[in-house]
């Protein structure tokens, strides 16, 4: 059985924790004999599945400071476990499961914690059917625990690739094809795109992808990799993350603008208006995107999405909107079991930038997200219309709201679940109260006019004692009735730190 030390090191499907001792009361725990560890059981773990003796895996990483002291101990106990290591140093994330795809790597591990700050750290795991679940995960933290390994006597090989640069160009082709531009190899000539890479890693996208292809990109910021991210959190949720480039855009008069998180496997973007295409305004331009050729097709979504996008999917694209549970693993997931059942599901989307196209092997991938979309804006350019055109017809509410509230009791899980259940018997009887029937998380109320026009959904956190509420509504005023609506029912538990909710009705 995992213990509750090991346990702490498992975040969703990646393995996360402090890898630089810098900030109080966080701990280093990442310290070089885990990750050691924690490596060689993934070598174990994965020599039981493909029953291979000689796996060949890559190795990447992203800008963060502690990446060469992590890497140097990955690839010590992936060569002590007798594999072939393919070092590809500087990657993306998304970039790094190519590497199973195009240079034959049985799995991948990449260096990454994604947009969490500079002192954290992780791994991600791929083999070629993608990334690993939840319970394998586990499974590896419980050989680490243990110490079972798998050591050769002979050492494995280290080889170095440079696979960054064959994945750039790979991306260039599809631009250059799609776009058939009559200058070819310049299907980009004409067009401003600025780049924001938070000094994560997709500085490549501005500098090895566009301008070869003739945009000008000389209004992007902050493409040097810089573990100490000084300039602002990679990370397109992030309100000032999003501000530098809506600055950026408007600044250069760039027709499009692109922000990535440090490992590039999200991405937002911005039009020539300094407008944030971002959460359902990225998914929507997204569907438009995907359903081309898909008619009818299904769009997997995350729980939080807004009212207007599903009626902008079913009604003005056609297409049919299953709202899912958070987590972008989730989302894929349910596209990949869709899609085996017979189900057209092109794409599954996150609203915080995940976004996987089943032509792309069902991968989350922020530089093909923006690479579609800027192929798009090239096609509509030839017709005098903007990106922007696609989701003109998307209604946005008046008034959305979050609130995250605490759980205080020890199994907050059983806590957590109680609530929502006891909020749906709640709701079936409440007056003015309808529960919505495509929910597939917490508990989702829609409310009429009279009541608060718009919704609410309240669910439990994927990994932590949370509960978060999201209110949105069509009418100024609205989001405060819905909440005071729910705070009925919210103050008859001990167990909720619902201050936020409070405070915002005072």
């Amino acid at each position: 059985m995992l213990g509750k030390y090991w346990k702490h090191f498992k975040s969703g499907t990646d393995i996360r924790g402090v890898a630089v001792d810098a900030v109080k009361d966080e701990p280093l725990d990442l310290t070089d004999e885990n990750v050691f560890r924690m490596t060689a059981a993934f070598a174990k773990w994965l020599r039981e599945r493909i029953e291979k003796d000689n796996c060949r895996v890559s190795v990447g990483h992203d800008s963060r400071i502690s990446a060469e002291r992590i890497k140097k101990q990955v690839i010590s106990a992936l060569t002590k476990s007798g594999f072939t290591v393919v070092d590809c140093s500087l990657a993306s994330t998304p970039a790094m499961f190519m590497t199973t795809v195009d240079l034959g790597c049985d799995a991948a591990v990449q260096i990454t914690a994604s947009h969490h700050p500079y002192h954290r750290n992780g791994l991600k795991f791929f083999t070629r059917q993608g990334g690993l679940e939840g319970s394998d995960i586990e499974a590896i933290l419980e050989y680490a625990q243990n110490e079972e390994n798998i050591f050769k006597n002979e050492a494995g090989e280290v080889v170095t690739a440079d696979y960054m640069s064959q994945y750039a160009a790979n991306l260039r082709s599809m631009i250059k094809k799609q776009v058939n531009a009559d200058d070819y190899e310049h299907p980009l000539k004409g067009y401003k795109i600025a780049v924001d890479a938070g000094n994560g890693v997709g500085g490549f996208f501005a500098r090895d992808v566009l301008s070869p292809l003739g945009a000008d990109t000389s209004m992007s910021r902050y493409l040097e990799p810089d573990g100490m991210f000084p300039n602002h959190i990679p990370n397109p949720e992030n309100p000032a993350a999003m501000q530098a480039i809506c600055e950026a855009t408007l600044a250069g008069k760039a027709d499009l603008g692109v922000i990535f998180d440090t490992d590039v496997d999200r991405a937002g973007c911005v039009d020539a208006n300094g407008k944030e295409i971002n959460r359902n305004r990225l998914v929507a331009l997204a569907s438009a995107i995907a359903l081309e050729g898909n008619e009818g097709g299904t769009v997997v979504t995350d729980s939080v999405t807004s009212s207007g996008l599903k009626k902008f999917i079913e009604q003005k694209l056609g297409g049919v909107h299953y709202r899912y549970k958070r987590g972008y693993k989730n989302v894929i997931d349910r596209q990949i079991e869709l899609n085996e059942s017979g189900v057209n599901c092109p794409l599954a989307m996150e609203t915080s930038g995940h976004a996987a196209f089943r032509e792309n092997y069902y991968l989350d991938d922020g530089a093909y997200l923006m690479m579609k979309i800027i192929i798009k804006m090239a096609q509509l350019g030839k017709q005098g219309r903007t990106i922007d055109s696609l989701i003109a017809e998307l209604e946005e509410p008046a008034e959305a709201q979050e609130f995250r509230f605490r759980i205080l009791a020890e199994d907050f899980r059983a806590y957590g679940e109680k609530v929502i259940k006891e909020l749906e018997r709640y709701a079936q009887s409440a007056d003015g109260w309808l529960i919505a029937d495509d929910n597939r998380e917490g508990v989702r109320v829609n409310f009429g006019k009279e009541n608060g026009d718009g919704w609410f959904l309240l669910r439990l956190s994927v990994h932590d004692p949370i509960m978060p509420l999201n209110i949105e509504s069509d009418s100024a005023g609205g989001v405060r009735i819905i909440a005071g609506h729910l705070l009925k029912f919210l103050e008859n538990y001990d167990g909720l730190d619902i201050t936020a909710i409070k405070d915002f009705l005072k």
